[in-house]
């Protein structure tokens, strides 16, 4: 189970997984040493199952941010699938859900031409509902 310690170690690191162990010991109180060592059993158990960044979409020229309701007319998904494999360069991520829909696919797009000639190809594979994200 964790602990008091354990959880504030992973509240300082959802913040900065750049911190170095010692200031991180020193915000939680505890050592470089046994800071490091928390720190690798939570990586051990799988608690911590890896370090990310995050990257501003914008800059990379990426204007548009969509959700977009995947609703599949057959119980085989394999055309969506395939197709949205080759889509990578537009998928931030697609959950599979339950509701309204059978996934549901956050997307990055630098146009609407982009975008509309995406949904075009996509509406080949799967009916869908867009939503566009206005401000966070």
């Amino acid at each position: 189970m964790l602990d008091n310690t354990d959880m504030r170690i992973l509240d300082e690191l959802s913040k900065n997984s750049r911190i170095t162990m010692k200031e991180l010991g020193e915000k939680v109180h505890l050592t470089g040493p046994a800071t490091t060592a928390r720190v690798a059993k939570l990586e051990d158990s799988g608690i911590i199952e890896g370090y990310t960044i995050k990257v501003n979409q914008v800059k990379l020229g990426f204007y548009i941010h969509a959700f977009i309701t995947i609703i599949t007319e057959r119980i085989f998904h394999q055309s969506y699938l395939s197709f949205i494999k080759t889509q990578e360069r537009y998928l931030i991520n697609n959950y599979k859900i339950s509701g309204d829909g059978c996934y549901l696919l956050e997307c990055k797009f630098p146009s609407n031409e982009l975008m509309n000639q995406f949904l075009e190809e996509l509406n080949e594979h799967a009916n869908y509902k867009l939503s566009i994200v206005i401000d966070k």
